[in-house]
């Protein structure tokens, strides 16, 4: 036992050491262990009771608005590749604050949505109450990392306060006409009970459960997004990253050409210029004349099937084409606009072809479009070539071929115009412009969501006359053409409580069993609410707006809040690109048009943070068993580790590993730190080099964080932690200097630094470190010499020597001289200041 004591005992003595000792042998103090879980608690029950996040009511000119994508609140709570983007908001946002900025920076809960009320369906327990229990544990995560936000403003999409507002944009959409009922193809899951998004139809079956989804017509509430098409398609202001630009401009997919007939068919091309290589017709097995043009083919029976077959497939399915595309011929045939005497032009039925876009019908140009050829390879249909060019099929602008006389020898863009031209004379056709963006689908058959603030009159069925009494309920019809809606005092409207949240089979959804609520009387009458809830996505639209301004019970917000808008930094997940993004667009341009806000623009810039795989490098799933709960790593570790860890990975936009085994190298950074602050006196004396490095540091550090590089900026930290070990004794004008650039990124930290450097708390809002320039210059610069073109000596000088000066100990220097001789003449002197010298020599 004395052995083992002995050698315990000699490994305390070294550890301290070790802490108290920098390179180069100089010793320190002996200093206690940092204690994370004691400073981390201390200071985040200060931050709470001081308020020190508090965000001012109206801000002033000098503002900030930072926000994260608000987290939906699942029962399995944050995984450690969540605080990736949340850390780095809070880093811009303490920065700003000791830039001398006014922030807003608030967190709140994306709550309503299909996952609660499923869990709801499965155990009997109100989604409320899992939501709750839900924010709780998120909310504990979010404060146990120490991020700088004003809980006072925290929100969530369900609160009826919130709910009132949603309810209230809704009825402004409603009196624009941009809200609107429409009988629509939706992706129905008979399993789940509800219409699903594009998005969450995986090879035909729902994301969530993989029930099997099918097309069918149903009633809907749509938004007219597509009337705001060409607002949204202007972007030139945002700072957004360019793919997700782009993305949204291909979602939107305006596409400029001319609308062409064929027959009873008109069909949309961008390319008219390719008209004469059309070899086929095609047409979605949603339209209006697919009937008819089977019929004329006896082909009704193949319809019926094929539209079976592809009700089963999501429209994403469709316009991918994974498992290759599909179709039949109709047996009709069609002609040809401007070659009517010619053989007409076979009709099929194509899964790649929409209904919802464009005219629902396609002219097939094998050669000159990848669609159409591998349709056309497919069923060994004709590919006729019309524009010259590389292999087929090609898509790319060229010169016209075989189109005829009047056509051949024409380059693209007039080709089009004169094809056009002729079109129009020949009223076969005319200059049209399209979208493949479609009206939003905004009804769901579920309970959890925001009541849609519509009711219709009941009448009864036998009669047609409005009913009078409750008793003739058993015998009515609703009158879905009369939508009528709340008056602004009724809302919000609430949901009712009921004891069974499945959907059913029934289309009109879990509301439409609540019938003491569904129906009632008004003015003698009778009338029904709208069954059909909002989809999760209204209550994100516009959940920004209301940060500003979140217990305002008389507007959604003050012109005075209102001045915090627009979002400054917006930091979330690129997986939102063209749905959350595109929809908050749509419905701000929305609030812009009545005038509830004065941008045109929500978030000025959007920052995608890089994904953080599991340590097998796949995605974390508790399925994988890859998920690792940071409240494991703040125990261990503590939340300023994480928070280090997490920025210094790499790019904040790269995909990364996690490796919880890399965790203790900013552990070690840390404790450095802390115990070289803990080391600092007044009287020790700033040296030259120290004070250059300390200016350096200040300077990369501050221009990193500009630009969002958080880990060259942690890297520049570690050099100066690594300096200042190498010290007897610690400058206390270094150590300052230091707290105050750590505390963007280990705030904890940074403040018990501050503290015990003798300051009042709190360093939040103290100022932002300034540096000199001229103490980040080098005293002496390394010069390379050329001489035509190869390295061949290097000279130490300061960087601002003349130029002069350089050529006069260039030409001295003796590897130099020995190319400059008798027989040599030194035909070019170049010098670039600060970067090298280059001699252009040449023999006489």
């Amino acid at each position: 036992m004395w052995l083992v004591a002995a050698m315990l005992s000699w490994s305390v003595r070294a550890f301290q050491q070790q802490v108290g000792r920098g390179r180069g042998g100089r010793r320190g103090l002996v200093l206690r262990a940092y204690d994370h879980a004691g400073i981390e608690a201390r200071w985040q029950a200060y931050w709470d009771a001081e308020g020190t996040f508090k965000a001012p009511a109206k801000p002033s000119e000098k503002k900030k608005y930072v926000l994260d994508m608000f987290p939906y609140p699942s029962g399995s709570g944050l995984h450690v590749g969540h605080p990736a983007g949340y850390t780095a908001s809070d880093v811009m946002a303490r920065y700003w604050r000791m830039q001398g900025f006014e922030v807003l920076h608030p967190m709140g809960w994306d709550a309503f949505g299909l996952p609660a009320e499923q869990h709801a369906v499965e155990t009997g327990q109100h989604p409320r109450k899992t939501t709750k229990e839900n924010i709780a544990t998120f909310k504990r995560q979010l404060k146990a990392l120490g991020f700088s936000y004003d809980w006072e403003r925290e929100l969530s999409t369900t609160d009826a306060e919130y709910v009132k507002w949603t309810q209230w944009i809704f009825l402004r959409l409603f009196e624009m006409g941009l809200a609107e009922q429409k009988e629509v193809a939706v992706n129905w899951c008979p399993a789940l009970g509800t219409v699903l998004a594009n998005e969450e139809v995986i090879n035909g079956l729902s994301e969530r459960g993989n029930h099997p989804v099918v097309r069918q017509p149903l009633r809907q509430w749509v938004l007219k997004i597509t009337e705001f098409a060409d607002e949204l398609l202007s972007a030139r202001d945002l700072d957004w990253p360019a793919g997700t630009l782009r993305s949204q401009r291909e979602w939107i997919g305006k596409s400029r050409g001319a609308r062409v007939q064929f027959g009873p068919l008109e069909v949309f091309t961008t390319r008219p210029d390719t008209l004469f290589g059309a070899t086929f017709v095609a047409i979605a097995p949603e339209h209006p004349l697919a009937e008819e043009l089977c019929e004329r083919g006896d082909k009704l029976e193949e319809l019926e099937e094929y539209r079976e077959r592809v009700s089963r497939m999501s429209d994403m399915d469709r316009q991918l084409g994974g498992g290759g595309k599909t179709g039949f011929a109709t047996g009709s045939f069609v002609p040809h606009p401007l070659m009517p005497d010619e053989a007409e032009l076979p009709v099929w039925v194509a899964d790649y072809v929409f209904s919802g876009v464009g005219t629902g019908a396609v002219m097939g140009v094998p050669a000159h479009d990848a669609r159409d050829f591998e349709f056309a390879t497919l069923f060994d249909l004709p590919v006729k070539r019309v524009v010259e060019g590389g292999d087929l099929p090609f898509s790319e602008p060229g010169t016209c071929v075989g189109s005829g006389l009047e056509f051949d020898g024409l380059e693209t863009e007039e080709c089009k115009a004169r094809v056009i031209e002729k079109l129009e004379s020949l009223g076969k056709g005319s200059a049209a412009t399209t979208y493949k963006l479609r009206d939003w689908v905004f009804s769901r058959q579920r309970y959890w969501g925001e009541p849609i603030p519509i009711y219709f009159p009941v009448v009864s069925k036998s009669t047609g006359e409005p009913l009078e009494s409750s008793q003739e309920l058993v015998d009515y019809d609703i009158k879905y053409d009369q939508p009528i809606p709340l008056a602004d005092s009724e809302l919000p409207l609430e949901l009712p409580e009921v004891d069974d949240f499945s959907p059913g089979d029934d289309p009109r959804g879990c509301l439409a069993r609540a019938t003491d609520w569904r129906f009632f009387a008004k003015n003698g009458n009778w009338y029904a609410r709208e069954t059909n809830t909002m989809p999760q996505w209204a209550g994100s639209c516009w959940y920004y707006v209301r940060f500003a301004d979140p217990r305002n019970p008389d507007a959604l917000v003050s012109p005075q809040a209102e001045r915090w808008l627009p979002v400054d930094l917006y930091v979330g997940g690129s997986e939102h690109a063209v749905l959350h993004l595109l929809y908050a667009r749509f419905w701000h341009k929305v609030l812009f048009e009545i005038g509830v806000v004065s941008s045109p623009e929500p978030f000025s810039k959007l920052v995608h943070q890089g994904m953080i795989l599991g340590a097998d490098g796949e995605k974390m799933s508790k399925s994988r068993g890859n998920v690792v709960n940071p409240d494991e790593v703040v125990e261990a570790s503590g939340a300023d580790a994480l928070r280090l860890y997490e920025m210094f990975m790499g790019p904040l936009d790269a995909v990364k590993p996690w490796q919880t085994d890399q965790v203790a190298g900013v552990v070690r950074f840390r404790d450095r730190a802390f115990a070289a602050c803990e080391r600092a006196v007044d009287d020790a004396p700033l040296h030259p080099d120290t004070l250059s490095i300390l200016h350096k540091t200040m300077r990369k550090v501050t221009l990193d964080i500009e630009a969002l590089a958080f880990n060259t900026a942690i890297s520049a930290l570690m050099v100066l932690v690594n300096h200042l070990q190498t010290l007897d004794r610690v400058p206390k004008l270094a150590a300052e200097k230091l707290a105050l650039m750590l505390s963007p990124f280990a705030p904890h930290l940074a403040e018990e630094c501050w503290s015990k450097l003798g300051h009042d708390p709190s360093v939040a809002h103290h100022p932002w470190v300034r540096w000199d320039d001229a103490l980040c210059l080098d005293a002496t610069i390394t010069l390379p010499i050329q001489v035509n073109g190869k390295v061949r000596a290097k000279l130490q000088l300061p960087p601002d020597a003349p130029e002069a000066d350089v050529k006069r100990l260039a030409l001295q220097d003796p590897s130099i001289a020995k190319f400059l001789t008798a027989d040599t003449d030194l035909k070019k002197f170049i010098y670039v200041p600060g970067r090298i010298v280059n001699l252009v020599v040449s023999t006489s």
